[in-house]
């Protein structure tokens, strides 16, 4: 599919969450497509799928989640649990006037995404997952589980969780740390195997200490590069970091949902190279028990983890497809 696209208007708004507002950008008119992003992102990173989603006749709509951009960023890290980021979603929903919503995520924007449809299918009528598979909740206390990861050295997810300690990593650079960020887990500047993993840092060390240097991936541009930063310079990271400092809140949370699986129609998209999906290849291997409404599930070769930037216009024929198939 071609992605050049009629021009349309993009319209930026705020609507009203429980944490005071919501910023989102809206193109097209149809069904409804929420877009979730993941970290560290923004709406931005729909750029390529709003004009041809609003071109198949849907209305897309990407949001800045809670801590990030133009929305609300609550001072209490409690605030960033996932069911209040579902109900921001459903919030969204209900200001647009429409009473269901395709949701899409990316990265944390695909757990969200996720557990909106487990929680809320209602108002969640199918659900498409980028990068992250669905993995139900069970097992340990995740912080327990990531604890355990990287033997001396430490695991990200880990290193994320006492407030302050990242964004003293970041915030002195935030353009150089989100560009280092970026390619580590671009598949055309990710370091090689045999290098040390991105995703550890080593005792005293940083995670930046093992970012590549030297050029940006090839779906970045010095300009978008530019837009992400001036949002976290304005921001601060603390709102995104959050998301991580809630694992064990969301695993008490969720407890009537161990294991549960997702019915509704549903989507995946993984790279090849990337670890989220080599890590979790068992949640993939489920999907029979998991997602029992999967329309399709693709691995895209030679692929990172920025999937729908990389990869704009296969994610997008994979996207304007499974959307035409789900039940009006």
């Amino acid at each position: 599919m071609s992605q050049s696209v009629p021009a349309m208007a993009v319209t930026h708004r705020l609507v009203s969450s429980s944490a005071g507002r919501v910023h989102l950008v809206e193109q097209g008119s149809g069904p409804l497509v929420l877009l979730v992003h993941g970290f560290p992102e923004s709406w931005y990173s729909w750029r390529h799928q709003l004009p041809v989603l609003a071109a198949a006749g849907y209305r897309a709509v990407a949001v800045d989640v809670r801590g990030y951009g133009r929305s609300s960023k609550p001072a209490d890290v409690a605030a960033y649990r996932m069911l209040e980021l579902v109900e921001d979603n459903v919030a969204v929903v209900r200001a647009l006037g429409e009473r269901t919503a395709v949701i899409v995520g990316h990265d944390w924007g695909a757990t969200i995404a996720a557990n909106s449809a487990l929680v809320r299918p209602d108002v969640f009528r199918a659900v498409g997952l980028l990068s992250v598979p669905y993995a139900p909740r069970g097992g340990p206390r995740p912080s327990e589980i990531f604890a355990r990861m990287g033997g001396a050295e430490e695991f990200y997810v880990s290193y994320f969780q006492q407030p302050g300690r990242a964004e003293a990593e970041i915030e002195p650079d935030v353009r150089g740390w989100l560009a280092g960020f970026y390619a580590a887990l671009s598949a055309d500047t990710m370091p090689p195997a045999d290098a040390p993993d991105p995703h550890f840092v080593s005792t005293g060390g940083t995670l930046r200490d093992r970012f590549p240097a030297g050029r940006l991936p090839a779906w970045l541009s010095e300009d978008d590069l530019d837009v992400y930063a001036a949002e976290f310079e304005r921001t601060g990271m603390s709102g995104a970091l959050n998301r991580y400092r809630n694992v064990d809140r969301d695993w008490a949370d969720l407890a009537d949902f161990d294991g549960a699986p997702i019915t509704q129609p549903s989507l995946f998209i993984g790279g090849a190279l990337d670890a989220s999906t080599t890590w979790m290849a068992d949640a993939i291997t489920a999907y029979p028990a998991t997602l029992p409404g999967l329309v399709s599930s693709h691995i895209l070769d030679g692929c990172g983890h920025w999937i729908q930037q990389e990869r704009p216009t296969q994610v997008n024929d994979l996207l304007t497809g499974w959307l035409s198939s789900l039940p009006t």
